[in-house]
This record gives structure tokens, C-alpha cells and sequence, in this order.
């Protein structure tokens, strides 16, 4: 039989004592560290953490401004705004995106067309809140997607400003249009500093009078503080900053002048810039053809798009400031116009033409347009009839050096400064612009052709308008500018933008007043525009101009019905009027046009008339017949 154990009492009692020390202690201890925490939370970083609590209750919503607007010089409007519902998804609550996009389709018509711009959106702005599927909603599809919210995770309808130009084609190279805020135009928000400007807005300026004035006219964005709950609805507004409009733009542009001077160009393609000489306010701008600037406001088709930029019309080139072409015969008057400065040539100084010109020890002929030339000819004859064997001799009399130094004081050469990005400065040539360019000399021959704007020589339409309006006024050249007046957002105080002299030149009137004279016969019976000058009961100064797109062979004979259409040669026009006081001045560019008299020149004309006189060309209607027959 075993024998009992005895506990030992004291033992037992001594270590339960042991145990409940270290676990009271283990208890203490974690008691401390929560104090320690606590204060650590509730004392030392008290504000810190009030402050996250704070920005977790209130929500910063940004309140978008409205875009201002702009007018053309009679008030007319050429960028409006106009508020639509649109379909937004936030893609983070969305869930399933695909099982979504399905049930909506169930819902309202979403086409292929709307999802391929949702998913390439959705790639592009993957840093905004919200990505828009479809715009402009009807109120049924509205009501239909209020009823059926509670099963469509992430998705809005939303109230937004849409951007519309009445104009349509007409002004898209001038006005532009706005886009969406892609990740390039985002990251030069940042880097300027205007990132914060742009919260909640989802649309920039791209191109045109949009982009270059965007500061003007995206106006300052406003925010509602909200108090929201744990679910993160809002509760109340605890506080509210107002968002300020962006400034309106009135342009020196007349709509109904713009819509006479494409009327006027009819199926050709070209480029036309008509400027006032004693301002340099831009009265007309266009380029043929243009494309609809609403068709990239809401996001443009990729099949549209890739329309636009294959077109062998080239739609999206602004052709008055990035067209360049050989000035031609158009440069003949400021030729003269140097030949009385420098002193190489007085009025009656003539030469016998016999339709050609060599230079000395050279078998070359450099031949003139008038086969058996135009006999004996002085300045006056030279501008009126177009000689170009006169400004053969002239040219190399001249030199490229003192031609490129005259010319230049008329703009050729550089960028006119006007108020849109992307002008082209075109090719004034010099030695040693060929040393720099090609690292060859200059030859005597590209002296010759150069005396009648060809050869290197290239300008846009804009600085042959800039030039013209330059010769117009006796010699000032004001900056060309598009934006007659701006008008405050906040306070509605309007603002004129004064004309900007870029430098003066000081010609002698009786200079000026013989190559003026010899324009306004160019428009009279034996003047190569005599056509487009019959009837005129004002006086008009102007010239025409060729261009030649491909060469011929020396000795072919120009036949332009064996010429491939666009193989053909530019017609130019460059005017002023009237011509003893000058209003108006401008410079056609149409595109294998052939002769500057019989094809540019016409549409200068009826451009003089509608501003001189209100006439308008047989055929189109007035803005207020298109606005009758849209309502």
C-alpha cells in the first residue's frame, strides 16, 4: 500500500504568492505602456491627429469657374458656354468595370464609340476622380440612372460646362479649341505652379486663342469646405469660396468679314490674313481648309482624327502661320520702294526688256514671265506690269546683303509677334544664313531669282499682310495682335489692348507715294489685276504674285492644264485700301491658284467691298438669316 503524499502548504502558498507578483507586475507594466501611449496620442500629438480627423469630417470640393467667353469686334459670339449632364464613372468604386459598363449599356445606349473614349480617357487621366463615359445626356437617360443608382457602384451624373463655337470650321485656326487635361498639360500645371488653379477642372485651352490666352480665360476655381459623415455623404457646408469667371475676349476679328473671305475662296485651298494698318488689329484670318473645333471638345474619334491628319488637304495646318511660301512677284514694290531709298534707281530710269536676263560672262538666261518682254521700262512700268527682267538687274544692282537689310525692316524673315503660338519666322536670305545653313557661298544666279521673291526666299501669309499693312501706313510696323479688349470676370471693368509699335521706319513720302501710285495701276486697265479692280468706286493699291511649286525646264513653256492640279503654281495677292487712306490691308495666298490677278485677287476684292462698302458676294446669307433658319 502506498503511502500519502503531505503538500507542503508553505511551498504551495509561497509560489501562487511568486505567480501573482509576475502577473500583476506583467499587468502593471502593460497599464504603463498604455498610459504612455495615451498620452503619447492624446498630449504630444494631439494636433497632429485633430488635424487628420478634421480633413477626414471636411472635404475640400472644388467649385469650377466658369470659361469666359469671346466675341468677334461686333459682339457676336465665337466661344460659348452651355451646361449638359454627363455620365462619369469613379473608377476605385466601381468594382467589376466590365460588369458595370455591361449593366449600364442594359440601361441607356452606350455605343463603341463612347467606350473606346472611355478607356483611352481612362488611361490618360488616371489621376482625376472621376472619367467621363458619356456626355450630353437626354433627361430620360438621366432619370433612368437616378432610378437605378443604388446598383451602379461609382457612377455620377454630373452638371458640366461644355464649350461650343458657333463659327464651326470658319475660325477654328484663330479661336482654337479646348481639350481634356492630358498627363503633359498636367505636368506643366505643376512646374508653373497652377496645378491648384485646376482642381476639379477637367478641360484646357489646346490650340488658337484658347491656349495662348488660357490665364485670361480659365478664371480663378472656388471651394465649398463640407462637413461629411463616416460614410463620407456631406452633412452640411461649413464654409464657401466663390469661384470667379474667366475674362472675356473681344477680338478685332468681324465674323461676317471672315464668312465673306471663305465664301470668296469658294473650293480652293489657301490662306488669307487682312489686318488694319493703323492699328495691326487682325480684321479677318483664314485658312482653307479648316476642320469643326467642336468635334475635340468632348474627346474626337480616333477614325476622325486619323481623317484630319492623313488628309492630303492638310486641315489642321494653320496656313497664315505656318505656311510658307515663295513671296513672288508680291515682293516687287518693296523691291522698288528700296531702289528710291538706297538710291540705285530714280522713277524714270528705265531699261529695254527683252524678255530675259543674263548675267555678265554667263550664257543663262533668267527669263521673264512675257515672252518677248515688255520693252522699255521704268519703275512705274515695272510694278504695274510685273517685269521681272527689271528686278533681275535690280536685284544684282542691290546685292542679297542690302536686299536682306531693306526687306527685313518690313518683318520678312521673323515672327510677327502675334498673340497664338506657333507662327513661323518663313526665310529671309543672307551669305551668311547659307554659310551657317548649308556651309556653302553664295551664288550670283540665287541673287537674280531671289530679286523676285523666289529661291530661298519663303514667307507666311501673315507677314505678307504685316509687310503690306507695314507699306500702307508709310513705314510703322505694328505687332499684329488678335485681342481688341479683355473684360474682367470679377469686376466686368473692360480693358483695350493699345496698338504696339515694333519699330518705325522713316521713308520718304515721295517714295512711298510713287510705289503707291504704281500699285493703284496695277488695279487699272493694263495692270495685271485690272479685272478685279473694274468698277471699284474706291481706290485700291495691291500686287500680284506666282509662285512656282515644282520647276520647269529652261526654255519649257508653263502649261498648266498638263500640270497635275497640285503641282501648279500659288497665286498671291497683297492690297490696301483705300489706297490714299489706307483702312484695310491684306495679303491671298491660294494654293495652285496659278495667277495671283485672276484667282487671288477677286477674293481681295470682295473683301474690300463688304468692308468698305457692306456689300456682300451673291449667294451668302447674313448671320441673322442662319440664326432664323436655326431656330
Amino acid at each position: 500500500m502506498a503511502s500519502p503524499v503531505i503538500k507542503n502548504l508553505q511551498i504551495e502558498l509561497a509560489q501562487y504568492l511568486l505567480r501573482l507578483k509576475v502577473g500583476a507586475g506583467f499587468v502593471l507594466v502593460l497599464g504603463l505602456i498604455l498610459i504612455a501611449r495615451l498620452v503619447y496620442l492624446q498630449v504630444i500629438k494631439h494636433e497632429h491627429y485633430q488635424a487628420l480627423a478634421e480633413s477626414n469630417r471636411i472635404a475640400l470640393v472644388p467649385a469650377i469657374p466658369n470659361r469666359g467667353l469671346i466675341y468677334d469686334r461686333n459682339g457676336r459670339i465665337l466661344a460659348d458656354n452651355f451646361s449638359a449632364y454627363t455620365l462619369e464613372i469613379t473608377v476605385s468604386r466601381a468594382g467589376d468595370l466590365d460588369a458595370l459598363l455591361s449593366n449600364i449599356s442594359a440601361l441607356i445606349e452606350i455605343t463603341p464609340r463612347h467606350l473606346r473614349r472611355f478607356r483611352r480617357l481612362l488611361e490618360e487621366s488616371h489621376e482625376f476622380e472621376t472619367v467621363p463615359l458619356k456626355s450630353k445626356l437626354t433627361d430620360d437617360e438621366v432619370a433612368i440612372l437616378a432610378a437605378n443608382r443604388y446598383r451602379l457602384p461609382g457612377v455620377e451624373v454630373k452638371a458640366r460646362l461644355f464649350r461650343n463655337y458657333p463659327a464651326g470650321e470658319g475660325l477654328s485656326h484663330v479661336v482654337g479649341y479646348i481639350g481634356r487635361i492630358n498627363d503633359a498639360d498636367l505636368k506643366l500645371l505643376k512646374e508653373e505652379g497652377r496645378a491648384t488653379n485646376y482642381k476639379g477642372s477637367t478641360h484646357i485651352g489646346k490650340v488658337g486663342v484658347e491656349h495662348f490666352y488660357e490665364n485670361q480665360l480659365h478664371g480663378r476655381t472656388g471651394f465649398d469646405q463640407m462637413e461629411t459623415d463616416a460614410a463620407g455623404r456631406a452633412v452640411r457646408v461649413l464654409s464657401h469660396v466663390s469661384p470667379v469667371a474667366g475674362n472675356d475676349l473681344t477680338l478685332h476679328l468681324d465674323l461676317e468679314l471672315q464668312r465673306v473671305a471663305e465664301h470668296a475662296f469658294g473650293d480652293y485651298r489657301g490662306g488669307l490674313v487682312a489686318i488694319d494698318p493703323n492699328t495691326g488689329g487682325v480684321l479677318a484670318m483664314v485658312s482653307k481648309p479648316g476642320f469643326d473645333p467642336n468635334l475635340f471638345v468632348d474627346g474626337i474619334d480616333p477614325a476622325t482624327w486619323k481623317e484630319l491628319n492623313e488628309s492630303p488637304d492638310t486641315p489642321m495646318v494653320n496656313r497664315p502661320l505656318r505656311g510658307i511660301y515663295p513671296p513672288g512677284s508680291t515682293i516687287k514694290p518693296f523691291m522698288a520702294l528700296a531702289a528710291l531709298e538706297l538710291g540705285l534707281r530714280k522713277p524714270h530710269d528705265a531699261i529695254a526688256d527683252p524678255g530675259f536676263y543674263s548675267l555678265p560672262n554667263s550664257r543663262h538666261r533668267y527669263r521673264d514671265w512675257k515672252a518677248g518682254g515688255h520693252g522699255i521700262v521704268d519703275l512705274h512700268k515695272s510694278i504695274v506690269e510685273s517685269c521681272d527682267t527689271y528686278y533681275y538687274r535690280l536685284a544684282v544692282d542691290m546685292g542679297i546683303e542690302r536686299m536682306h537689310g531693306f526687306l527685313s525692316r518690313f518683318g520678312f524673315g521673323m515672327k510677327s509677334g502675334l498673340d497664338m503660338q506657333g507662327e513661323s519666322s518663313g526665310l529671309l536670305p543672307s551669305r551668311e544664313w547659307k554659310l551657317k545653313r548649308w556651309n556653302k557661298p553664295w551664288y550670283a544666279g540665287e541673287t537674280v531669282i531671289a530679286g523676285i521673291g523666289q529661291g530661298y526666299h519663303l514667307a507666311t501669309p501673315l507677314q505678307l499682310a504685316a509687310a503690306t499693312a507695314t507699306l500702307a501706313n508709310g513705314g510703322t510696323f505694328y505687332r499684329p495682335h488678335l485681342v481688341k479688349s479683355i473684360r474682367d470676370g470679377a469686376t466686368r471693368a473692360e480693358s483695350s489692348m493699345p496698338p504696339e509699335v515694333v519699330f518705325r521706319n522713316a521713308f520718304k513720302p515721295e517714295n512711298m507715294q510713287y510705289v503707291r501710285h504704281a500699285m493703284m495701276d496695277v488695279m487699272r486697265p493694263g495692270g495685271t489685276a485690272s479685272g478685279a479692280g473694274t468698277g471699284a468706286v474706291y481706290a485700291i493699291a495691291g500686287k500680284t504674285g506666282t509662285a512656282q511649286v515644282v520647276g520647269i525646264k529652261q526654255g519649257a513653256k508653263y502649261d498648266e492644264r498638263r500640270i497635275h492640279e497640285r503641282h501648279r503654281d500659288h497665286a498671291l495677292f497683297v492690297a490696301f485700301a483705300p489706297a490714299e487712306a489706307p483702312r484695310i490691308a491684306l495679303a491671298v495666298l491660294v494654293e495652285n491658284g496659278g495667277h495671283g490677278g485672276s484667282t487671288a485677287a477677286p477674293i481681295a476684292r470682295a473683301v474690300f467691298d463688304y468692308f468698305l462698302l457692306g456689300k456682300k458676294p451673291a449667294g451668302i446669307a447674313s448671320l441673322e438669316e442662319n440664326e432664323s433658319a436655326g431656330d
